[in-house]
């Protein structure tokens, strides 16, 4: 039996750059991204972090914590316009207690807890949507 002939209405549509899915990137050298992470060290944009770090799309500092329980409202010290604070807990996620959760809901802030590993991916996300977040980090 052989296949009947293909109808006008069976032939693909014109392209109308649908295929093309990459989404714009910020320049490196103008925001903050998280280019890799491994065990130790962040490499942020162009310089290598071998400690705890805030990022944010404009500047990246110290954190002076080694744990993820150690968070507290004065991470947001000297950042402006946080409305996502993205904390990446090291090699696995930590329960922070809802108090803490509580204490940034009410100062306008999110939070999202993950391992580091996920938590620079969404960082780097959210930065190139062009949403105010930051990102607290412990290596792995």
């Amino acid at each position: 039996m052989t296949a009947p002939a293909a109808a006008e209405d069976d032939k693909p549509a014109p392209d109308r750059g649908l295929a093309d899915k990459t989404l714009p990137a910020p320049d490196p050298a103008q925001v903050q991204l998280i280019r890799s992470y491994g065990p130790g060290r962040f490499l942020i944009s162009y310089d290598e972090w071998r400690e705890p770090v805030l990022v944010t799309p404009y500047k990246t500092v110290p954190w002076k914590v080694t744990r993820a329980e150690e968070l507290s409202l004065d991470v947001l010290k000297g950042i402006e316009n946080v409305e996502l604070l993205v904390v990446g807990c090291g090699a696995k996620v930590v329960f922070l207690p809802p108090p803490l959760r509580a204490t940034f809901r009410q100062a306008g802030v999110a939070l999202e807890v993950v391992d580091t590993g996920a938590a620079c991916r969404i960082y780097n996300v959210l930065v190139a949507e062009g949403r105010r977040a930051a990102a607290a980090l412990i290596p792995l």
